[in-house]
């Protein structure tokens, strides 16, 4: 038999920071004598939660100075554009990098970026060599088996030579959860660099590395939150909850996440998006990063973001309340310079997008909520765990 040989550089590259607080005591094991295609990859950037710049690493390009912060957004949304219109080929992977590095000015390197991405799937590949599926064995169990590799890599420790752990799990950062203090905490390239993201990051990159190993994954929205569902022929469809590594039912993310009938029957929470409506989710995201660095709601462009979101995903109610509160600041501004027929006119739209909002079942769940609902998934997994697709996806 074979043994693998891995260089000390390219565990210290897919390890990033081996953060065992959170690993299982059980093991996920790659057999040694199987084969992989593990490269030396690394990201060009240094993250880090104090500052709002990005320092590189190894690169030789330099910003164009003359370049403003509405160019670098301005690039990001015609490509985004393109995609949704057809234009170009859709790709949330290209989409979630487009967004952040608008915030970063250009500074990230898609090669770089892309590499890591390839990376994680590899060791997709190489587990699923050594594992297989648990009580399951049905006809899709290929897809079953590839979302246990991506749902492996995200909550369990990997290990590969002699106990040896190779990858370390992405654990759940509680520090500024919604990137208020700094909007790149929401960030993929921020959780790839940390291994520590949030439900933002976490499960845009489980859809990520979903889409490079060809298994089904969906993203789906609750109030200040997305997690994940998928199809199985024999469970019908299921959640994955990152933030907690578990499987809730739909019974206990309706009752214990703030949403109405009304929100679940209109489809702005708890549906599933598909890829046009995953991309138009990321132009959202631009029109936040866009905010956080200017607080500019009225040059026009977040409002241009929230229509091609709406033109494409009409029920995003994220962007319905985003456009209406970026009216309300327009509205705001307009009749403290006294161009009344303008604020009338603006008033009249942000109206009737709140109604719309109600009418679709919105109600917006209160921060301290949203605390206390992230820690109830930690402490009360015994109300809402599928045990049978834990007893499939988890190792003994």
């Amino acid at each position: 038999m074979q043994k693998r040989v891995i260089n000390i550089l390219s565990l210290i590259i897919f390890g990033f920071t081996l953060l065992l607080g959170a690993c299982r005591t059980s093991k996920s094991v790659v057999n040694k004598t199987d084969e992989a295609k593990i490269t030396d990859t690394t990201i060009s950037t240094v993250y880090t939660d104090t500052i709002k710049q990005i320092e590189l690493r190894n690169t030789t390009t330099e910003k164009v100075k003359h370049k403003t912060t509405r160019d670098y957004y301005n690039n990001a949304f015609i490509e985004l554009e393109r995609m949704l219109e057809g234009n170009k080929q859709l790709s949330f992977k290209r989409a979630v990098f487009l967004t952040e590095n608008a915030y970063f000015e250009d500074s990230l390197d898609y090669g770089n970026f892309n590499l890591r991405i390839q990376s994680l799937a590899e060791i997709c590949a190489v587990w699923m060599k050594s594992n297989k599926l648990i009580n399951y064995n049905q006809s899709d169990s290929s897809m079953i088996q590839r979302n246990g590799a991506i749902f492996t890599l995200m909550k369990d420790t990997i290990y590969l030579v002699d106990n040896f752990p190779f990858h370390t799990p992405f654990q759940y950062d509680f520090n500024d959860f919604l990137g208020e203090e700094n909007w790149s905490n929401q960030f993929v390239t921020k959780l790839l660099f940390t291994s520590s993201g949030n439900c933002h990051s976490l499960p845009y990159l489980y859809k990520i590395l979903a889409n490079e190993i060809n298994t089904e994954a969906y993203l789906s929205l609750a109030p200040n939150h997305i997690y994940l569902k998928h199809r199985s022929k024999e469970w019908g469809w299921y959640n994955t909850e990152l933030t907690s590594g578990e499987f809730p039912t739909d019974a206990w993310i309706k009752a214990s996440g703030y949403i109405t009938i009304d929100a679940i029957r209109s489809g702005i929470y708890m549906d599933t998006l598909g890829q046009k409506e995953s991309v138009a989710l990321c132009v959202y995201d631009l029109a936040k990063g866009y905010l956080a660095q200017t607080d500019n709601y009225l040059d026009g462009l977040v409002l241009n973001c929230c229509d091609l979101v709406l033109k494409h995903h009409p029920t995003n109610i994220n962007a319905i309340i985003l456009k209406a509160e970026t009216l309300r600041k327009q509205f705001e501004h307009f009749k403290l310079n006294n161009h009344q027929e303008k604020a009338q006119k603006v008033f009249v739209e942000m109206q009737q997008l709140y109604v719309k909002g109600l009418e679709m079942g919105y109600r917006e769940m209160p921060k301290k909520m949203y605390l206390a609902w992230l820690s109830s998934i930690n402490e009360q997994k015994e109300k809402y765990v599928n045990s049978e697709i834990n007893s499939t996806f988890k190792t003994k």
